[in-house]
């Protein structure tokens, strides 16, 4: 059995832990401690920080998931300005063997290891996730994660995809307009400018100004508080308009992949489950046209485990290296 330290570096936060991975499977997971990014300097710093926590020497071994695409031997962060140097991991970090992923490609190592009981229903048949083929993965967070995982033979291979990042495609006349105020800013405006949690604000802001009321400036952290608490129907509009965005986003990947099940995954889908539950994503998912059928029959599963992709990560690690 080997003892790694697992890490999930994001936009917004880094979490660490210690996992025990064996077999090519993930063992146990520890607590997690998580650091705000904003507060240290770069990843060599957090680790330290994260060392310190502890009552005993790091494991010589890590996994790290990280919200950036994995290339070179330069990998500048998506959503926070550390720069990751692969070929300097073993010194920075005292790790003598590693593994480093895209962030969404641990939750689809997660998604590939855990067992049915960590994923909860969303809409389509109430069945687990396919055996064989592909199940699209995504999730809103600072950003939007997409990733697919294969499964054939008992087996599972990993997608790490960059689909956050493609076109935006308004369906009705508000999301018409929500398109043009991005516009303004962007001159070509991603799925995930809509689709993320900063996304609400550009939504929120579309909304007011289609009421004729004034626009205040407003955090998306302060939209969300509104939009979850209930206390701002404004606010739980734009949530209400999140949800079906990001329905028909899921359903957009799922043809792209040729998936037979999908999951969305993040921190904000579990912040949201109750109201994607009630707030027409599983109409705007199946909602493809000529293919309605056949979307229908895709069951459609929320990631409840707590710590995606600290699992995820170390499940990468115990397949290239146990």
């Amino acid at each position: 059995m080997t003892e790694i330290v697992t890490a999930d570096i994001g936009g917004t936060n880094a979490r660490f832990a210690i996992a025990e991975v064996e077999g090519g499977k993930v063992v146990s997971l520890g607590d997690p401690v998580t650091l705000r990014t904003a507060d240290h300097a770069s990843l060599q710093t957090a680790w330290q920080a994260f060392a310190a926590t502890l009552n005993r020497p790091m494991p010589k071994a890590a996994a790290l998931s990280v919200a950036s695409p994995i290339t070179g031997d330069v990998i500048r962060m998506t959503n926070n300005p550390w720069v990751i140097r692969p070929s300097l991991i073993p010194e920075r970090l005292d790790a003598e063997i590693y593994t480093i992923i895209n962030d969404f490609g641990a939750v689809g190592h997660a998604v590939g290891q855990l067992p049915h009981e960590d994923f909860e229903h969303l809409c389509g048949p109430d069945v687990p996730l396919p055996a064989e083929g592909v199940t699209t993965v995504c999730g809103p967070g600072t950003g939007l994660g997409v990733a697919q995982v294969f499964k054939t033979g008992g087996r599972y291979l990993v997608l790490p995809t960059e689909g956050g990042h493609m076109d935006y495609a308004p369906l009705d006349p508000i999301e018409d307009a929500i398109l043009k105020r991005l516009r303004r800013t962007f001159t070509r405006v991603s799925t995930e400018r809509i689709v993320a949690g900063p996304g609400i604000v550009a939504i929120y802001e579309t909304l007011a100004s289609l009421e004729g009321r004034a626009i205040r400036e407003r955090t998306d952290k302060e939209i969300w508080t509104d939009a979850l608490d209930g206390d701002d129907s404004l606010a739980l509009a734009a949530l209400d308009r999140f949800c079906l965005a990001l329905g028909a986003v899921a359903g957009d990947l799922a043809l792209a992949h040729g998936a037979k099940g999908v999951v969305i995954a993040g921190g904000l889908g579990l912040r949201i489950k109750d109201k994607l539950l009630r707030s027409g994503f599983d109409q705007r998912f199946v909602a493809k046209g000529r293919f309605q059928q056949l979307m229908a029959a895709i069951p459609v599963k929320l990631i409840t485990h707590p710590q995606p992709g600290l699992f995820g990560a170390a499940a990468a690690f115990a397949q290239e290296h146990t």
